[in-house]
């Protein structure tokens, strides 16, 4: 049995690494649901809309920070948000119509799948690739923002763990393509927040809320500030190795429990 204070205690924790993570690499928000699920065993909608909150927190301080530094694209941000509000609201409506076992067996894959993206993709911060034609057409980045939201409102994913290697593969540079993400993970969280607290049961709801946006706050300003300090092709591997342990782990679980 968790007590209260053992909650607040992990829920801030979290919120604090997971933050700190996200800050200097724009991934690893999707660590959230999956501790929330996985470890607090909490309902998948509550875990859903604690996660989009921090994400919006998380978002917001990112993106001013990356803006601040240079590495922001304004104008291909918008078109993508254009097209993940509507997405993320499509995302939640799936999510609340399908059972618990396969929102968190969906949660659960994407989580590994992204993991095992991350292991596998090459490093191209210091690559250059040319910037892809795709990124001319309004009407493309717009179709992508909706295709990516739909997906990271269903699985809890965030936004960044989907966008930040699809814009890197298009040409942008990475630094500029995880600004872009923490600004369009605001967007997608928004529909998200609504659409999860409404079907949320939330216990302790005012003490979860202050102990993820703490943490999370926390978080993301000391990530942001260490984003230029730490070699992002090592950050990315640890996270990658817990991701596929972890989301391998309670897939096992899962599947022995049904």
């Amino acid at each position: 049995m968790i007590t209260p204070i053992l909650l607040f205690s992990i829920v801030i924790c979290s919120n604090l690494i997971i933050g700190v993570l996200l800050g200097m690499s724009g991934i690893s928000g999707f660590l959230l649901p999956l501790i929330y699920v996985g470890l607090l065993d909490m309902p998948v909608h509550d875990s859903l809309a604690l996660s989009f909150l921090s994400f919006a927190v998380s978002g917001i301080i990112g993106a001013f920070s990356y803006w601040k530094s240079k590495n922001m694209d304004i104008k291909l941000a918008i078109l993508l948000s254009i097209g993940s509000l509507p997405g993320a609201f499509l995302g939640v409506q799936i999510n609340v119509l399908i059972s618990d076992f396969m929102a968190k067996l969906l949660l659960y894959l994407f989580v590994l799948l992204a993991g095992l993206s991350i292991l596998l993709k090459k490093n191209n911060e210091t690559n250059k690739i040319n910037r892809s034609i795709l990124l001319n057409h309004s009407f493309m980045v717009i179709l992508l923002g909706f295709i990516t939201a739909v997906i990271c409102a269903l699985t809890g994913a965030g936004g960044p763990i989907l966008l930040v290697p699809l814009l890197v593969s298009l040409g942008v540079h990475i630094r500029k393509a995880v600004g872009i993400s923490l600004l369009n993970s605001v967007i997608i969280a928004l529909p998200s927040i609504y659409g999860y607290f409404a079907h949320a049961s939330l216990q302790n709801t005012s003490m979860l809320i202050i102990a993820s946006l703490l943490g999370t706050i926390i978080g993301i300003i000391t990530g942001t500030r260490l984003a230029n300090k730490v070699p992002i092709h090592h950050l990315k591997m640890m996270i990658a190795i817990i991701t596929i342990l972890s989301s391998a782990y309670m897939l096992v679980m899962l599947t022995v429990g049904s």
